[in-house]
């Protein structure tokens, strides 16, 4: 179709698959070391006595352990005083142990035992009563501590998680901007071997396929492709979808680096565009560069919102969430979550600060017919922001 849409075959995408070369080094023992003592300041500083992260992406950030919630209750108590402890069943104390990234006290439980005890008598123990529970716990968790805290308190632990996690490290950085850099060259490589008549999944297996040969940790994270009138809906709608010429293409995809995240979406036509996907897509790539030229550190976060809007209502687009024009916020944090704080919305005065990460992605929706979304990431220097992938060039050009 062009230099960039439909001019390879399968076979020269995958000969273009490579393992990465230029890996970024893992997060180092000091910066664990360095994540506890953090932790604990600020649970001091919060009045709590003690802060449980259960199992998921915080538990990673903090010990190096990629463990899932369950049932089974598995968590790192932290005193603001005294030796950490990772709260675990005692028959899977051997594969914690090979996942841990530093030394920690196993605090093990068996399968008749009530986990939730074990972690308050941990806190009596360290000589506390007031617990900061990480907010991304299950209510069950919450409620089996509540219940045997009758004299004592649970507070939120999100100014602990978050005051740790939102500001990432150059070590951190790093690791993105390999993630984000493998899924753009999968997307560059996607948009080539796109032909008339594929189908989406076929698209999301060659993605799949793509990821895990360039080395990242389990493939694609997640993946949206939509042709043609699919596009209109933010997240897509159930059902294969077959290119056409003419169609609109929005491919949405990333990828984990050792637990850290990518999320790229380009958009672009099949063949010739009409003039309405080009106005929508300028229009669309205008909000989005002044987004990231309203980033500072000092400057609230939904006013980076208002400053894509305002190009939108200009052309005619919105007001607000209304259709045609931008039905949901500007962007979301990432990390080694996909979506994480700080969010890129009205409402949230959160102030921006150097090494916050966002997705700027201010999507353009026109009702039953097309959806454009262009995302690429950004994080907050000293005096702006730096893209971790260049923006699209134009409708013709997706990749820079």
């Amino acid at each position: 179709m062009n230099a960039q849409i439909g001019h390879l075959s399968l076979a020269q995408a995958r000969d273009a698959l490579t393992p990465w070369a230029d890996r970024a080094p893992a997060i180092g023992l000091g910066e664990y070391l360095q994540r506890i003592e953090k932790a604990r300041e600020l649970t001091a500083a919060a009045g709590a006595d003690a802060l449980l992260v259960t199992a998921g992406t915080s538990l990673r950030y903090f010990t190096g352990i990629p463990w899932g919630a369950t049932e089974r209750l598995v968590a790192l108590f932290l005193p603001r005083r005294g030796q950490a402890r990772l709260v675990c069943p005692a028959f899977e104390e051997g594969s914690l142990r090979a996942e841990l990234a530093h030394a920690l006290d196993l605090a093990m439980w068996e399968e008749h035992d009530d986990p939730h005890a074990l972690v308050v008598d941990l806190l009596r123990a360290s000589g506390g009563g007031m617990l900061a529970l990480d907010p991304a716990a299950p209510f069950g968790v919450f409620e089996g501590l509540r219940r045997l805290m009758p004299g004592g308190d649970i507070i939120d632990g999100t100014p602990m998680i978050d005051g740790c996690r939102a500001c990432k490290s150059d070590t951190e950085l790093a690791l993105m901007k390999q993630a984000t850099a493998m899924t753009l060259k999968v997307q560059r490589l996607a948009a080539g071997m796109l032909h008339e008549g594929i189908g989406t999944q076929a698209v999301k297996r060659f993605i799949d396929e793509a990821h895990r040969a360039l080395g990242a940790d389990n493939g694609s994270t997640f993946c949206i492709v939509q042709f043609g009138h699919a596009t209109a809906f933010p997240h897509g709608i159930p059902g294969e979808q077959y290119l056409a010429p003419g169609d609109l293409v929005l491919i949405d995809t990333g990828c984990s680096v050792r637990g850290y995240q990518s999320d790229i979406t380009r958009s672009y036509v099949f063949g010739t565009p009409t003039d309405d996907h080009r106005r929508i897509w300028d229009l669309e790539r205008a909000a989005q560069q002044a987004a990231f030229d309203a980033v500072r550190p000092g400057v609230r976060c939904e006013d980076v919102d208002t400053a894509a809007r305002r190009v939108l209502e200009a052309g005619g687009l919105g007001p607000d969430y209304r259709l045609p024009g931008l039905p949901h916020r500007t962007g979301h944090g990432c990390g080694m979550a996909i979506h994480e704080t700080p969010y890129l919305v009205r409402g949230n005065a959160t102030a921006l600060a150097p090494g916050m990460c966002c997705s700027d992605e201010p999507m353009i929706v026109v009702p039953d017919r097309f959806g454009i979304r262009l995302e690429d990431h950004f994080y907050v220097t000293p005096d702006g922001a730096e893209w971790f992938t260049q923006p699209s060039v134009s409708i013709d050009q997706p990749f820079a």
